[in-house]
């Protein structure tokens, strides 16, 4: 195997001042040779990585030989290094990607805790700014819809209402009858106690319809929806086909941002009802095994324990948390940097602020009308 001259080899310096040289082709493929990388491995270690170094009498160097020489140097150049154009060009390639990691930002005290502080806070107020002017830009968008219906974009409008809307049905079907089934069961049990079995039509009525059902749909469709949102938009800032669309003159908002906020502000009242109806269907199931409420006195005595207005708050929320939703997708959407990286962060960015907003406008929902329905 040594008197192939492929072979990889080291001479080692012969005085004190000379180069080891390195001979042969130092590639992956003479590597795979049995025992030749740990021959190689030994005979570096014994020349030391300090000493003077001579490349010029290698016949091939691809980046495993390179990566190879570069580990026994420690990571950086020795003083002494002799090698060819071709060789300059592998080793810096190699020097590009194996650089160092920036060394770990160290804790700045009291003040930098304060500037990052404040750094935060005008990152939010420049977002809330934003969103403020997107909502503005949008009710503009609506007022143009309303003087020029013709040129809408109805066609946008229903593939988001069948993508948003009906493909969304059997996820929140499911979900809502399970949370049903697990209502009802702790509250027979805490009924049971006090013999007020009957009591769970009102509790399950009240708590599905007016809250649950609603916050419950809109949360599911703030994670499927919202992020599909930014994603689709954010993929149009990568692709560039948002500057495309500037450079054609076409509005971004009435475009992209109206059909959208339409499609969710009209789908979620539907979907928080199914979500509500399935969600009773498993409250009533659950109830009628475990107290023997039976789905006929159920369905009897639901109406004169829910009033209307808890109907009509529930419709008003969903329309709310749609046009939430919409909007918070579509903000973090038009912000996306052409990288996908910006475009995982703007998507999980869109999931966490929807489902932050949903539970706090329903918060300021219950505050505002707690007298309603009651």
């Amino acid at each position: 195997m040594q008197d192939d001259p492929t072979t990889p080899r080291l001479e080692p310096p012969v005085a004190g001042d000379a180069p080891a040289r390195i001979l042969g082709q130092w590639t992956a493929a003479q590597f795979a040779r049995p025992r030749l990388l740990r021959s190689l491995q030994r005979h570096l270690v014994a020349v030391g990585a300090g000493a003077a170094w001579d490349l010029r009498g290698v016949d091939r160097l691809d980046h495993v030989g390179a990566q190879l020489l570069w580990d026994h140097w420690g990571g950086r150049r020795p003083e002494r290094l002799e090698v060819t154009p071709a060789q300059q060009a592998v080793l810096a390639r190699i020097e590009q990607f194996c650089s160092q990691p920036p060394a770990r930002r160290r804790p700045r005290g009291w003040r930098g805790a304060v500037t990052d502080f404040g750094a935060g806070v005008l990152h939010a107020l420049h977002e809330l700014r934003e969103f403020v002017r997107l909502t503005g830009q949008l009710a503009l968008d609506m007022l143009r819809l309303a003087r020029k219906p013709h040129e809408g974009p109805w066609r946008d409008l229903s593939g988001h209402l069948y993508r948003i809307g009906a493909t969304a049905l059997p996820i929140t079907a499911l979900v809502g009858f399970l949370i049903g089934v697990v209502l009802a069961y702790l509250t027979a049990k805490q009924l049971r106690q006090f013999g007020a079995d009957a009591y769970i039509v009102d509790i399950l009525g009240v708590a599905l319809i007016r809250e649950l059902g609603p916050l419950l749909a809109a949360i599911l469709v703030a994670g499927r929806s919202g992020s599909a949102i930014t994603a689709q938009i954010g993929v149009m800032r990568v692709t560039d086909e948002l500057d495309a669309m500037v450079v054609m003159g076409i509005s971004h908002s009435f475009r992209l941002v109206l059909p959208r906020a339409l499609a969710l502000a009209a789908a979620m009242p539907l979907i928080s009802v199914w979500t509500t109806l399935c969600a009773l269907a498993g409250g009533m199931l659950a109830a009628d095994i475990a107290l023997g409420i039976t789905p006929s006195y159920f369905l009897r005595a639901l109406p004169e324990a829910v009033q209307i207005g808890n109907l009509l708050l529930a419709t008003a929320k969903s329309v709310m948390f749609g046009l939430l939703i919409a909007l918070i997708g579509c903000h973090y959407g038009l912000g996306v940097q052409p990288n996908t990286q910006s475009l995982g962060e703007g998507t999980t960015s869109s999931v966490v602020t929807s489902i932050t907003v949903v539970i706090l406008v329903d918060a300021l929902f219950a505050i505002a009308f707690q007298e309603v329905g009651f």
